[in-house]
């Protein structure tokens, strides 16, 4: 389905004079051949039917007037047969047969543009609720070309090593091409949803949430250090692709993907956040030991080149014990004093 803008100038305006005047001047007509037929002239009957007839189908061209604001579009069928898009703000007319198409019109997601009327629906509700009459809103099929996001709920995940994740995304898109949108799915905002949930889970399978050893994330054939928690604008710019692949189809353009909530699910959090205090302890020591070394043996290598004190290799092993224990211990060292021989 190819998308044709119509041309339509914008004529509302005029149109709904014209139509407005028409319609008044049956009314002078109607008037007119009532006043004939009283002085009992036969030849206002005409004009007393034509008066009655233009009251009765005078109304259906006002159905013709199509408002649009900036941002907006509307998918026009003439019994059944697609004509064509309105797109641009202004006051149009257009055959007043012509029907608005728009199956995602009443489809509320989490997202921007969806909110408001949310709040409306819930305000109208509670009112119908409270017993206060309120006029009920039909759904508008005009779609909306502005940019939106979406934020769809959250998604529980294995990772590549199976550990199972809790990951949500927002992502901003726009529809570029409305009879695609339209007519090439049946709903494209739900269409747009459930391809995001299936990007994200086939693209989350991938990577570990965080960096480990022997896992190939790209494909290649060779280990690398990809993770989610570490590789969060790559991992997002892949679920774009892939969303952006699924959807080109129905005229709507992903534009950007980002992560939102990236967690270790629940059952599994106390164990994940033990094995990175864990980790986190190991390194530390690991740093901890490296400094000790070091400095116990710049200590050695300054008491050999002053000719301080001459040690042997008894002394400098008890020497280099002392050292250790005192730098790499978690307390402070008590001192004790020797007053004695080592041997």
């Amino acid at each position: 389905m190819t998308e044709k803008i119509l041309n339509t100038r914008k004529n509302g305006l005029p149109m709904l004079f014209l139509w407005g005047i028409l319609y008044l001047a049956s009314i002078g007509v109607l008037i007119f051949g009532g006043i004939l037929l009283d002085e009992g002239k036969l030849f206002g009957i005409p004009f007393l039917v034509i008066g009655i007839l233009w009251l009765c189908i005078g109304w259906i061209p006002f159905l013709g007037l199509k408002l649009l604001n900036p941002g907006e579009a509307l998918v026009l069928t003439l019994f059944g047969n697609y004509i064509g898009t309105l797109k641009g703000d202004g006051y149009y007319w257009v055959n007043p047969f012509c029907a608005a198409v728009n199956p995602a019109a009443k489809t509320k997601l989490s997202q921007s543009g969806d909110v408001e009327a949310a709040n409306k629906a819930s305000v109208v509700f509670s009112a119908q609720a409270a017993g206060v009459p309120v006029s009920a809103e039909v759904a508008s099929k005009k779609i909306s070309t502005k940019i939106m996001t979406l934020n769809n709920s959250r998604q529980k995940i294995n990772d590549c090593l199976g550990n199972p994740v809790e990951i949500g995304i927002a992502v901003t898109w726009r529809v570029t091409d409305c009879a695609k949108a339209v007519f090439a799915v049946d709903n494209y905002k739900e269409y747009l949803s459930l391809q995001c949930d299936a990007a994200l889970r086939n693209i989350v399978r991938i990577y570990p949430y965080d960096v480990a050893q022997n896992v190939d994330t790209t494909g290649d054939g060779i280990a690398d250090e990809g993770s989610l928690r570490g590789s969060s604008d790559v991992v997002a710019a892949r679920i774009r692709e892939e969303i952006q692949e699924k959807v080109a189809e129905a005229g709507l353009e992903v534009i950007e993907a980002r992560i939102t909530y990236l967690a270790y699910a629940p059952e599994i959090a106390a164990v994940m956040l033990q094995r990175q205090q864990a980790s986190a302890i190991i390194d530390a020591r690991k740093m901890i030991v490296d400094g000790a070394v070091g400095m116990v043996e710049m200590a050695l290598n300054r008491l050999s080149e002053g000719g301080t004190v001459e040690l042997d290799e008894e002394r400098k092993a008890a020497m280099v014990s002392n050292l250790l224990v005192v730098l790499c211990g978690n307390r402070d060292a008590q001192p004790v004093v020797n007053s004695g021989s080592l041997y």
